[in-house]
């Protein structure tokens, strides 16, 4: 149980993220930590970049990996083609990765509006962010314990 108080949830996390793009006053800027934190992506293997990996609906490529540990926690691991989609990504990651598989499928993931994200993205980044959001929630219902 001690773990679990250190561990941040879903919502705290997204409540730091918006704190973090709350110092960066220009979009300019934000795209740039953007750009940042998708390098900082950890390697995402090239033998994981597969078709069963790719998420549909995205303008450039992005793959997509979910893993169950063993206390039901999952953890993603992904990577795109295109450094703004690479610096979502790793917003999602953050946000989703370890975190037990019904809080996934349940998340109001009001980060992306909070940090003015949604305005300033294109319709197909916009697409790209729904498809990625929602191969993460099927996941997080795939992986959640059967009733």
């Amino acid at each position: 149980m001690s773990e679990a108080n250190i561990i941040m949830n879903i919502n705290q996390i997204q409540d730091q993220i918006i704190e973090d793009f709350s110092a960066f006053e220009e979009w300019f800027d934000k795209y740039s930590y953007l750009i940042e934190l998708g390098n900082a992506l950890p390697p995402f293997p090239d033998e994981k970049k597969t078709d069963e990996n790719l998420i549909r609906g995205c303008q450039s490529r992005v793959w997509l990996d979910a893993e169950k540990k063993e206390n039901g926690n999952i953890v993603f691991t992904g990577d795109s083609d295109a450094v703004i989609v690479k610096g979502i990504l790793s917003l999602l990651i953050s946000v989703m990765s370890d975190q037990p598989a019904k809080d996934i499928a349940e998340a109001d993931l009001y980060f992306v509006e909070k940090i003015g994200l949604k305005e300033h993205l294109s319709p197909t980044r916009s697409n790209g962010l729904l498809a990625m959001v929602k191969q993460m929630k099927i996941y997080g219902v795939a992986f959640s314990p059967s009733c």
